[in-house]
This record gives structure tokens, C-alpha cells and sequence, in this order.
């Protein structure tokens, strides 16, 4: 419903660019009539230029001039909307200032960031006034890391319903088609950056619960290690180390600890990747522990990452409309309950996962925020997707064409 003493219901910030353009897109498709959307950025005219390119019923949405080095301007657009999309990253260098903007001015925020010392920051800095002012503050909207939250979520529920207990050990395996774009790589450089200069970084992102509510209440639960050898799941799957894992986790271990421990005080919860079985799945598996290994080495030395910056995709770029087509993406999740009961979550969908249906996933979210406020969870503050807009988000993606199921096995 309509706020008339704002301006817009919802504003995508950071519309010029690679992901923005993409959720301009997908939102011009499939946000009802009469939703007041309006495109953000720093240039008025590749704003026209953006708008020129979407369906007709979206050539008449308003444009916001606003720069994240200007806090005036990032008041006065946060203040105009009731929800604010942004896809402007590295988050770690152009996102406080705006998700500082929305918490201040009671505006729902929603991010695509995968960046943990960036939400750490965040959290410290916007959840108490959050709070203060009923916004919800939601990051990681995207594939980082809506299928891992929500699948968790959904296993937890399942498992309490059932009397099944707590989830004990949970292991999400994902398997997709995709490209990268050079926002996605000049984020993880930025990060790179922070934790070479500063031990402190180092060791919060190396925390499993880097991102909980109350670091010193989490219990003493030994969890998986992000990174390490080819492995295999019990039936058989070759899996190597996914390079998403050391931000998903944390988001999932902050649901969790958000709503006191939900899925479990014993919860132990990692993700890998998967590579197939056999011979071939192995020497796949093998093949991608090593390529990682070298990337992040690589990333972490100055004159090995001066050569990668040379030939990786430049920011403001990413994969082709064919590649994005194409795509899709299945994450596999086995839970082991305290009882001993044992589940399986699948979430899954078509289109590049870090692109095409993370634009579905972050424009259901903005959605979601939008309409559905006397549906959703009464909570407000440094939120995740889980704990912000729960089954509601779910009923969303399921409706716009993703999976999402849980099974007991």
C-alpha cells in the first residue's frame, strides 16, 4: 500500500549498472500497476538511456539523481521511498552511507552484498536505529544467499512441526550454469584489500559467527570448514569447496541465532560444491579446489592481483544475454536432526544464478517489502532474508517460477 507521504514505493538504486539494469527489467515485468517505482543513480542521463530500454509501462517512472559520497542526496532519496533496492557495490566502499540513509529515515532496505566484513559494519552502525524506526534492513537478496537462507529455514520449520528436534548437521551442495561480472570480482578485490591491511578483518572473516546477533552467547559447536579437499557426500557426490560458502554460512547461522537459535543450538551447517560422480567427478572436483586456491592466493598478493586485474571483467560488466538465458542453478540440502530423523531441501531455478535469477530474487524481495508489510515477520533492524520476509519470500519465488521443497528421506 502506498505511502502518500512518500514519493515512491520503491526505488532501485544503482539502475545504470550491470544487475541494476537487470532488476529494472525483471520489476517493469512483474510489479503490479499502479506501484510507484523510480530509478536512482549518479547520472540523469544513463538513467534515460536505462529507461528508454524497459517495456512502456515503465518509460514514465521517475529518476532520482543521488551519489553515496553525498549524504544529503542520500537522505533526501531515502527519505522520498518506502523501500530502496540498491545494487551498487563494492558495498564495502559505496554501502554505508546508504543502508546508514534508510535506517535513519525508516526506509526497507534490500542489498545483493556478499561481503561479510560489509555487513558486520553495517550491523554495528544501523541495527539499533533500525530498530527505532521499524526499517527493515535486509542484505544478501541475491544468490548469496537467498536459496541457502530460505532452504534452511524451511528445514528448521519442517523438522519442529515434524517433533523431529533441532537440525544437527546440514550440508548444502550447489550445482549451477553461470557467468561472472566484473562487479562480482571488484567486490571480493575490495575485500581482499581490507583483510591484507588488517589483521582484525582477517580473523572476523575467518569467524564461522562473524555475523551473529551476540558472538559470545553462540554455543561451542564445531562447524565445517569453508575450504578444503575434494570430498565426497555419503551417496556417492564428488564436492569441492564453494566459493560462496564463507558468506552464506554466516547468514544462515545469523537466521538462526535472530529468532534464539531456531534451527538449532547444535546446528553445524556447511556448503560445498558439486562435481559429479566417478572418475570424472573427481577429476572436476580436483580442477576446482586447486583453481580456487590459486585465485585466492592470487587475489591476496599484490603483484599477482595487479596481473588478474588486467584480464578479469571490468566493473559494470558480466555475462551475455545467451549465458544468462542458459543458466540455472540447484542447491541440495541434507539435514540430520537431533532426533536422528533426516531430511532434504532442493531450491532451484532457471537463469544465470548471479544475474538473471538474482534479479528475480532481489526484485521479489523489494516486492515482498513493499506489499506484503502486514504479512511479514514483525521484525525490524539488521535483518536477513529469512528473518525479514520468511515464508512469504518463499510463496514469492515459488510464484515467479523457482523451487523450493523440502522431503523427508
Amino acid at each position: 500500500m502506498s505511502d502518500p507521504a512518500r514519493t515512491h514505493d520503491l526505488v532501485i538504486y544503482g539502475a545504470t549498472g550491470f544487475v541494476g539494469r537487470l532488476l529494472a527489467a525483471y520489476l517493469a515485468e512483474a510489479a503490479p500497476a499502479g506501484l510507484r517505482i523510480a530509478l536512482a543513480g549518479r547520472s540523469r542521463s544513463r538513467l534515460e538511456q536505462v529507461r528508454a530500454g524497459l517495456p512502456a509501462a515503465a518509460r514514465d517512472w521517475p529518476l532520482v539523481e543521488a551519489d553515496s559520497t553525498d549524504a544529503a542526496s542520500l537522505a533526501t532519496l531515502a527519505a522520498s521511498t518506502r523501500v530502496l533496492a540498491t545494487t551498487v557495490g563494492p558495498y564495502i566502499r559505496h554501502g554505508l552511507p546508504v543502508v546508514e540513509a534508510c535506517a535513519r529515515a525508516g526506509t526497507h532496505y534490500a542489498d545483493l552484498t556478499g561481503e561479510v566484513l560489509f555487513v558486520r559494519r553495517a550491523i554495528d552502525r544501523t541495527d539499533t536505529v533500525a530498530r527505532d524506526t521499524g526499517a527493515r534492513i535486509v542484505h544478501a537478496c541475491g544468490y548469496d544467499s537467498i536459496p541457502s537462507d530460505l532452504t534452511a529455514l524451511l528445514l528448521a520449520e519442517r523438522a519442529r512441526a515434524d517433533g523431529a528436534g533441532g537440525l544437527r548437521d546440514v550440508q548444502l551442495v550447489a550445482t549451477a550454469r553461470g557467468g561472472f561480472s566484473g562487479g562480482t570480482l571488484d567486490s571480493a578485490r575490495a575485500q581482499f584489500e581490507e583483510m591484507r591491511r588488517d589483521p582484525a578483518a582477517r580473523r572476523l572473516v575467518g569467524d564461522p559467527f562473524a555475523l551473529s546477533p551476540d558472538r559470545d552467547a553462540e554455543p561451542d559447536t564445531r562447524q565445517p570448514r569453508d575450504v578444503g579437499p575434494p570430498s565426497r557426500t555419503p551417496d556417492g557426490r564428488w564436492t569441492a569447496p564453494f566459493v560462496m560458502a564463507p558468506f552464506n554460512t554466516r547468514i544462515v547461522r545469523r537466521s538462526s541465532a535472530l529468532q534464539g537459535w531456531s534451527h538449532g543450538r547444535g546446528l553445524r551447517y556447511g556448503e560445498v560444491m558439486g562435481c559429479g560422480r566417478g572418475l570424472p567427478g573427481a577429476a572436476t572436483a580436483t580442477a576446482v579446489t586447486a583453481g580456487l586456491a590459486g585465485f585466492f592466493t592470487a587475489m591476496a598478493l599484490p603483484p599477482t592481483r595487479a596481473v588478474l586485474d588486467r584480464v578479469l571483467p571490468e566493473p559494470g560488466t558480466g555475462p551475455s544475454e545467451q549465458t544468462r538465458a542458459r543458466g540455472w542453478f540447484r542447491s541440495v540440502v541434507d539435514a540430520t536432526t537431533e532426533s536422528g530423523r533426516r531430511y532434504r531441501a532442493t531450491a532451484a531455478g532457471r537463469g544465470d544464478p548471479g544475474y538473471a535469477a538474482t534479479a528475480v530474487m532481489l526484485g521479489e524481495t523489494a516486492l515482498g517489502l513493499a506489499l506484503d508489510g502486514d504479512r511479514l515477520p514483525g521484525r525490524a533492524g539488521s535483518l536477513t532474508p529469512a528473518t525479514a520476509l520468511g515464508s512469504v519470500l518463499v510463496d514469492r519465488l515459488r510464484a515467479a517460477g523457482h523451487t523450493y521443497e523440502v522431503t523427508e528421506t
